[in-house]
């Protein structure tokens, strides 16, 4: 019997409907949607302008370093270290730029240095054959370590005489009134979603944690593709440790701790799964954004912030349950 063109694009609709509703992505979108009407309703100082361009700045610093922490995750594998990684690269650029150097400088410095650390994790992870765990983990302590003994575990706050550029690179608002951080982030998750749907080191890095084994199998380049994911990852930190530091205007030894908590479970809220195979770039987004609108309605709702770990690792075990109900359903 032949099918028609109504009943083919019928079927289309319904297919790209399921396809939504049974995405992680799509309902933490719908939390974060719900939870922004709320508390519009339920309080006076949610949808102001200023508390919105909070929330919007507050989120980069997370969803950007989500960005690379997805790649890593799809993998497989796991980064612990962004937070210290991130505090390392801040106090790279501004020991750097307090030693009179530009800012151009102090970037090069920053990012050479982060892209160190994820070869670093890469080449022990791919080639030594050591557990992500462990390597991230000992970076975590290494890399806070250093930025102690690069500052001399001093708050910098002068940065030479590039100081007003690197604070307008980081508080500035360059388009449209638009936060700069938020401005890096839209441009950094489009080119992240479009590495990972239209070319081949996107393909290699779903492949690879979809089955390991099979990807190296049919060719898949593992390794070197492991490398650069980890590279990725530290870069993330990195360029968000910058733009950190032009946003607060000093740098302390205690920047970014805790951080890369937040930063996995905005991957897995999103939607990556922590077996590899699954993670998209809006997914960190999103996930980071529900992260922040939490934290933001604690204070708002006059709840005590020492709640904040709770809600955030209920929604991650809320995700992984979602996750795994999904799969026993496509299993049976």
């Amino acid at each position: 019997m032949a099918i028609t063109l109504d009943q083919t694009i019928g079927q289309k609709q319904q297919s790209w409907l399921s396809a939504k509703l049974g995405s992680q992505t799509f309902w933490v979108l719908v939390a974060v949607i719900l939870a922004c009407i709320f508390l519009s309703f339920a309080t006076d100082s949610f949808a102001t302008t200023k508390n919105l361009y909070n929330i919007t700045r507050n989120v980069t610093f997370v969803a950007i370093i989500a960005l690379g922490m997805t790649l890593v995750i799809i993998t497989g594998g796991i980064d612990l270290s962004v937070g210290s990684v991130l505090c390392l690269c801040s106090m790279i650029l501004g020991v750097v730029m307090h030693a009179g150097y530009s800012i151009e400088v102090g970037i090069a410095a920053s990012i050479g240095t982060a892209l160190l650390i994820g070869a670093f994790h890469g080449v022990l992870i791919a080639y030594v054959g050591m557990p992500p765990f462990v390597v991230t983990l000992g970076m975590l302590s290494i890399a806070r370590s250093l930025a102690m003994v690069a500052s001399g575990n001093t708050v910098v706050f002068e940065f030479g005489p590039d100081h007003n550029k690197l604070l307008s690179l980081g508080g500035g608002a360059w388009l449209f009134g638009i936060a700069n951080p938020v401005l890096y982030m839209i441009v950094l998750a489009l080119l992240t979603g479009f590495v990972l749907r239209w070319t081949k080191f996107g393909r290699h890095v779903y492949a690879i944690g979809g089955n390991e084994h099979a990807a190296t199998l049919t060719g898949v380049p593992v390794r070197p593709i492991k490398v650069a994911v980890y590279m990725i990852s530290s870069l993330s930190a990195g360029i968000a440790g910058i733009i950190q530091t032009g946003w607060l205007g000093a740098i302390t030894t205690n920047i970014g701790a805790g951080l890369e908590l937040q930063v996995i479970a905005a991957a897995v809220i999103g939607g990556a799964a922590l077996a590899g195979g699954v993670g998209t770039a809006f997914g960190a987004l999103v996930g980071a954004a529900l992260i922040e609108v939490i934290r933001n309605s604690l204070g708002l709702l006059g709840i005590n912030a020492f709640w904040q770990g709770c809600f955030i690792g209920g929604a991650i075990l809320l995700a992984v349950l979602f996750d795994r109900l999904r799969k026993f359903r496509q299993s049976d």
